[in-house]
């Protein structure tokens, strides 16, 4: 089912807006992630949607119907929660059924129901336990197979795996897309963590101060962030962000086009696709992830500071002229702490945004 926000605002204690005007639109059977760092409002919107917060102004539309002014049992949408709620009293069958038991479904078929959907999980042996029985990814379960058993339109998960250990919410990661997309269920996500993000969503909202920053697949937000914000948290390392000026190429004179940038003393060519979008003398900053980095004979030198052991890569941070820099190596290819090297960007991978409102500089 198709979930559409037109124009959603949330106010807080008369003048805190947690959402400024929020527009989307997420598919029907999409698997769309809402990310950013805390207090910048996916979860005000998610539980926005959910019914659990009310909009102060805006539409909340799931399907054909405006759900703005509905109570949460009325929407047709399931919730996990962070912490899964389940209720402490009740055994594992009962939480599942709970959800049927408040659309007043017989006690036969709510058990029946219940017994499906554990077995679908893997909880068919913990039916009868609680769940202080149980760990913390068998609770994840039980907490979507009560999602699961309310047959929604809409899933609603609100950093259901930030509980588990990082063995066990990468498998449940694994485990929640394959559910996801075998169910095919329309699915918001609410993460902080870039890699779940990356991982699992069809596309991606990054968001921050209650706007959306950033639309666009994983792959997109991924190699071309749309302005500062995003190329500085998308991403298990931040994208290097370096100050430059635009200067004539060799042999030009100010007044003509530029095609070289001056990044801590090196001039690093234009990206082909926006040489006419500068002129000598604009700032900017150069985005260049530290995956995208290579070693060059002209690139930018830096001395090594530090080598950061990532299993099959090396992180390594230089100290240059200006900013720090960030370059990921093979194994090993770990240069020696101390050691005077230079970077350059690999072809394509150079990103370039405006100094004063970091915004991307793209192709007209």
């Amino acid at each position: 089912m198709r979930v559409s926000l037109e124009e959603v605002t949330k106010v807080f204690d008369g003048d805190v807006r947690a959402l400024d005007g929020l527009s989307v639109d997420i598919e029907d059977g999409e698997f769309f992630a809402l990310l950013g760092p805390s207090g910048c409002g996916k979860t005000t919107l998610l539980r926005t949607i959910a019914g659990l917060e009310t909009a102060s102004s805006g539409a909340v539309r799931i399907g054909e119907r405006d759900v703005t002014r509905l109570q949460p049992g009325e929407r047709d949408v399931a919730m996990v929660f962070q912490d899964y709620a389940l209720f402490p009293h009740m055994t594992v069958a009962d939480n599942i059924a709970y959800p049927l038991r408040i659309k007043k479904v017989g006690r036969t078929e709510r058990r029946a129901k219940a017994a499906e959907t554990g077995a679908a999980l893997s909880l068919a042996g913990l039916m009868e336990r609680r769940p202080a029985q149980l760990s913390g990814g068998q609770q994840q379960r039980v907490a979507l197979a009560r999602a699961m058993a309310a047959q929604p339109t809409v899933f609603l998960f609100d950093e259901p795996l930030s509980n588990l250990d990082a063995r066990l919410r990468l498998e449940a990661r694994t485990f929640l897309k394959k559910l996801q997309h075998d169910l095919g269920v329309t699915t918001v996500f609410v993460t902080h963590d870039q890699a779940e993000a990356l991982a699992l969503a069809d596309r991606i909202a990054v968001m921050e101060a209650g706007r959306i920053r950033q639309l666009g697949t994983p792959k997109e937000v991924f190699q071309r962030p749309a302005n500062v914000f995003v190329a500085g948290f998308i991403g298990s390392t931040p994208m290097n962000l370096l100050e430059g000026e635009c200067v004539p190429g060799q042999g030009e004179t100010t007044a003509s086009w530029t095609d070289r940038i001056d990044v801590a003393g090196v001039h690093l060519p234009v990206p082909e696709d926006i040489t006419g979008e500068l002129s000598p003398g604009d700032k900017v900053i150069v985005g260049i992830r530290p995956e995208y980095l290579g070693e060059a004979d002209d690139g930018i030198e830096g001395h090594v500071e530090i080598v950061e052991n990532l299993g099959t890569t090396a992180l390594v941070t230089l100290a240059t002229s200006g900013p720090s820099v960030q370059v990921t190596v093979p194994e090993g290819r770990e240069p020696e702490p101390g050691a005077t090297i230079r970077v350059a960007p690999l072809p394509g991978r150079m990103l370039v945004y405006r100094a004063d409102d970091g915004e991307l500089i793209d192709a007209t």
